[in-house]
């Protein structure tokens, strides 16, 4: 364990702001489905499997920005100022094209791209959904560039802005999705419809401020328009090297998830409905040590680029002890929370049940995923170990949940919380993947290039 004060201090003062972001961020989008469930049957199913793509893309855009913070938190060991700005320009492009390509299928291909996740019988939730994802999609060009931004000062140690945004977001998207989904202000009421506009215009905003604290607030990375326009060969060479595999794995394992959508979107309504809310009790549960692995990330790269690698093993050791005591309390929160955070939405009575065991095989599997989210997530990506990590992403999702998932609802036919079961069954095993991983030395690679 580490014994200096400085370095817990450290650790949670990058992670608390970036916690508070996605309480707030997940928080918003709780109040958009609670909202959005009262303007309709219909409307829940609608808005949430059109997420499951929405889903994908932002964490696809999460990836490509948190992919270039291991190269800029190792160059920031080094203080090597002109390099970190290189790496910021490749990876603002990057995110801003996967943006851009997102929402040109979107628009394009609206209807079919729905019917992976929505059954084509369920025709009421098709048309409510074709009214909110062509609009919502529109947010990620705003997204990208935020994203990427946030992960350049995260990079350098700055984080303040993540309260400011969260702030915003929280103000913005509840107040503006009450004004245009029921129709208040003189404005007319417009359903889902309000909510896709609402997010657009709260991702505009957001990508505003963030704007104004890169380039005239913060004085940690000095930093110009122009400078993101300045490209070089060794830094698109070192991010596909380095960054990218943290961005396809990312990406990949979000189509994991998309193709999870998809099973439960073809198993109907209730299961569409209790897997909102299972995943939304989820993704709160997992927040904190989300955030806190991307703390770690930021750490652990900054001690690796000072080639301080007896403080690397030492952190690593900490910061896995430290997980494990967090898995353990939000385990138990989340299965003490399950029925009256499932309460929240106006479920039937069997769609309630279903919600609830659901989330209380989540609870039982958090112990997992919080373990092995803060090795893979923060140690071994902060110390240059991207592509282990996608390679074990890509086995356990392709040659284990999904076969699972498919298997489970189509030829063996289990019960809907069964189901959904397989769709988690990796975390059972994942976190003795990473506990091996970090016993040998194998994870420590220095990926900077020396000063010229």
């Amino acid at each position: 364990m580490v014994k200096d004060k400085s370095f817990y201090k450290q650790l949670f003062r990058l992670s608390l702001p970036a916690a508070f972001q996605s309480a707030i961020s997940l928080l918003v989008v709780m109040a958009d489905n609670v909202m959005v469930t009262r303007t309709g049957a219909n409307a829940l199913s609608a808005v949430s499997q059109s997420n499951t793509l929405t889903t994908f893309v932002t964490a696809m855009l999460g990836g490509l920005a948190t992919g270039s913070v291991v190269l800029i938190s190792q160059y920031w060991g080094k203080k090597d100022l002109k390099r970190i700005r290189t790496v910021c320009a490749v990876a603002l492009s990057v995110c801003l094209l996967a943006a851009l390509i997102s929402v040109l299928l979107i628009t394009l291909f609206p209807q079919a791209l729905l019917h992976l996740v929505i059954n084509k019988s369920e025709t009421a939730v098709i048309s409510l959904a074709l009214s909110y994802l062509p609009i919502v999609c529109l947010s990620y060009i705003p997204q990208a560039a935020t994203a990427a931004m946030v992960a350049m000062l995260k990079g350098v140690e700055v984080v303040k802005v993540t309260l400011y945004t969260t702030l915003l977001s929280l103000v913005s998207n509840i107040g503006l999705n009450y004004v245009l989904i029921f129709g208040k202000l003189g404005f007319p009421a417009l359903g889902v419809t309000g909510a896709a506009i609402a997010t657009v215009i709260a991702r505009v905003l957001e990508c505003a401020l963030v704007s104004v604290y890169l380039f005239r607030v913060q004085k940690a990375l000095p930093l110009r328009i122009r400078d993101l326009t300045h490209h070089k060969k060794w830094a698109w060479q070192d991010y596909a090297r380095f960054g990218l595999p943290v961005g396809l794995t990312d990406a990949q394992w979000a189509l994991v998830g998309l193709c999870k959508a998809a099973v439960i979107g073809q198993m109907g309504k209730q299961m569409i409905d209790a897997a909102a809310v299972t995943d939304m009790m989820m993704n709160l549960g997992t927040m904190f040590t989300f955030s806190l692995a991307g703390g770690a990330c930021v750490m652990v790269g900054k001690a690796v680029g000072a080639k301080d690698y007896r403080r690397v093993r030492e952190y690593s050791n900490t910061i896995q002890l430290l997980f494990l005591f967090f898995g353990v309390i939000m385990s138990s929160l989340v299965f003490l929370l399950r029925k009256p955070f499932a309460s929240l939405y106006q479920l039937d009575a069997p769609t309630f049940a279903l919600a609830a065991q659901m989330i209380g095989i989540c609870a039982f599997t958090l112990l997992g995923t919080t373990y092995h989210a803060s090795c893979f997530m923060g140690i071994n990506r902060g110390a240059g170990d991207s592509k282990f990590v996608m390679l074990v992403d890509v086995f356990c999702g392709w040659l284990v949940v999904i076969p699972a998932a498919f298997i489970g609802a189509f030829v063996l036919h289990l019960p809907l919380w069964a189901v959904y079961l397989c769709t988690r069954i990796d975390q059972f095993f994942k976190w003795i993947i990473a506990f091996v991983r970090l016993r040998g030395d194998k994870w420590i690679k220095n990926v900077t290039r020396e000063t010229a």
